[in-house]
């Protein structure tokens, strides 16, 4: 349930000029709350919050009148709506995003934040990703939601989409992290998939109540996903790409920045690849994130992480020799059906009848427009 009067002074604070959310965030822990901060007086905030006069001053005096309509206008929608707002100083708040230059006074939140997110790892990349991308990024994703890691992500089209349903498929822990308001969704068409988000973690943004996911709006989103998170991964990425501002901003909060690499000449792997020849760690398997984060995890986390990766592998079903020719004619890039029966030298209606029970055997995959890949 919403604490409507301390929610009013932190939005209040929140819109002073040139205040800032870093300076947000120092002055409530000075002052102990947003209240205690608005209710200083002018010398007070100068001497204790170290504010020049005018900023002291501006503080001091409050929101103008319309500026408290539009307060009150958004708590009563936040009411309404039964969203939740968690702020700076409270226990849910991530203890990883305190940490960085500038984190938000103020995170929107429908679903539930969680402890288990402490030990959270961000995958990131292409909106227009290929079905080896797509892939490759829900097993990653898959590996570290099943032994407790939360998957943070962007819930944008493409990898943002495969790093979310991976995390579930494995019933594990997701974030999204919107570049709009709580009350929006976008894209429109991952309703569905938002749904299922919150009911197994969070869906957070920093950004007021009906704000429109300006194309802005999303540099300042990706600060929020690396900030969360011990490291971002990488997996398919264009030269210009956003995701390559979420693996910057990740190097200079501190964070371990990993990356997929790819076919030299495929546009989406030019971003991986000039990550890796800056010194983001190569990522083939879940193995190679571990390998990094190990030392970062606390000791329960560790051990826990242990015993679950020392437990024994299912093991791959077993494939007849027709099967097996297939199969190894298959990659992790789509191969069309046709080609699979004339490199096989099988009659088609067997490469089909192989290709379906392999698919129900769960070790490939079919494609749109007849074409498979390996799982």
């Amino acid at each position: 349930m919403l604490d409507v009067a301390s929610l009013r002074s932190w939005l209040a604070l929140r819109v002073v000029r040139g205040l800032g959310d870093a300076g947000v965030c120092r002055l409530v822990q000075v002052f102990g709350s947003a209240e205690a901060v608005l209710s200083a007086s002018t010398d007070t905030l100068m001497a204790s919050g170290d504010l020049s006069p005018t900023l002291a001053r501006a503080v001091q005096r409050g929101p103008d009148q319309q500026t408290k309509q539009d307060i009150d206008r958004e708590l009563k929608a936040l009411e309404r709506l039964r969203l939740s707002v968690v702020t700076y100083l409270d226990d849910d708040y991530p203890s990883r995003l305190k940490t960085i230059p500038d984190p938000p006074p103020l995170l929107y939140v429908s679903g539930t934040l969680d402890r288990a997110d402490h030990h959270a790892v961000a995958i990131v990349g292409a909106r227009h990703a290929t079905p080896a991308g797509r892939l490759v990024t829900e097993q990653l994703s898959r590996d570290l939601a099943s032994i407790g890691f939360t998957v943070v992500s962007g819930l944008a089209r493409g990898v943002d989409a495969a790093a979310h349903r991976g995390a579930l498929a494995a019933q594990g822990r997701t974030v999204a992290v919107l570049g709009c308001g709580i009350d929006r969704t976008y894209p429109p068409e991952h309703q569905a998939l938002r749904k299922q988000i919150e009911a197994n973690g969070a869906v957070v943004t920093e950004f007021p109540l009906g704000a429109y996911p300006h194309g802005y709006h999303f540099p300042r989103r990706n600060r929020l996903i690396s900030g969360m998170c011990l490291g971002v991964v990488v997996t398919e990425a264009a030269i210009q790409s956003g995701s390559l501002i979420t693996a910057r901003l990740a190097a200079e909060q501190g964070r371990e920045v990993f990356a997929v690499p790819g076919f030299v000449r495929e546009e989406n792997s030019r971003g991986p690849n000039g990550l890796i020849k800056q010194g983001a760690k190569l990522v083939e398997n879940i193995e190679d994130i571990l390998d990094e984060l190990l030392p970062q995890l606390d000791s329960s986390f560790r051990e826990r992480l242990q015993s679950r990766v020392s437990r024994p592998a299912e093991s791959r079903p077993r494939l007849g020799n027709e099967e097996l020719t297939i199969y190894n004619l298959l990659s992790f890039e789509p191969t069309q059906i046709d080609d699979l029966i004339a490199r096989s030298g099988l009659p088609a209606a067997d490469v089909a009848a192989l290709l379906l029970a392999m698919e129900l055997k769960n070790v490939i995959r079919q494609l749109p427009g007849h074409s498979y890949l390996r799982i």
